[in-house]
């Protein structure tokens, strides 16, 4: 069975939905508390290029940080993945990885595309 990782927070309702749904498909993800361990700038480059799209993709802008560290949907990738370097509660979550592939986990649901071939 594929390896998947997932980046989650216990606090946030739909990371605990996402490894639930891992766990009860007979699933133990490589667990990583994003936010006790944040991830460094390469390794947010590196989920960025799973995922395939812009860094803001993988923000939570609704987060009031996002606006009181005046970012902007619309700033360079660089500036984000800095920014959430520097601050990791600015990712989105969950995030799980697998064989070189990632799903942000919006809804929980999709995190199951990683056990699809």
């Amino acid at each position: 069975m594929t390896a998947i990782a997932i980046w989650h927070n216990p606090r946030c309702s739909k990371s605990r939905a996402a490894l639930a749904l891992l766990q009860e498909r007979g699933v133990e993800p490589q667990v990583r508390r994003y936010l006790e361990v944040p991830p460094n700038e390469k390794e947010l480059r590196e989920v960025l290029d799973m995922l395939g799209g812009p860094a803001i993709g993988m923000m939570r802008t609704g987060e009031p940080l996002f606006s009181e560290l005046e970012l902007a949907r619309d700033a360079p990738d660089e500036v984000l993945i800095a920014a959430m370097a520097a601050h990791p509660k600015l990712i989105e979550r969950p995030l799980a990885m697998a064989d070189g592939r990632a799903v942000l986990g919006r809804p929980p649901e999709r995190v199951l595309e990683l056990l699809e071939d």
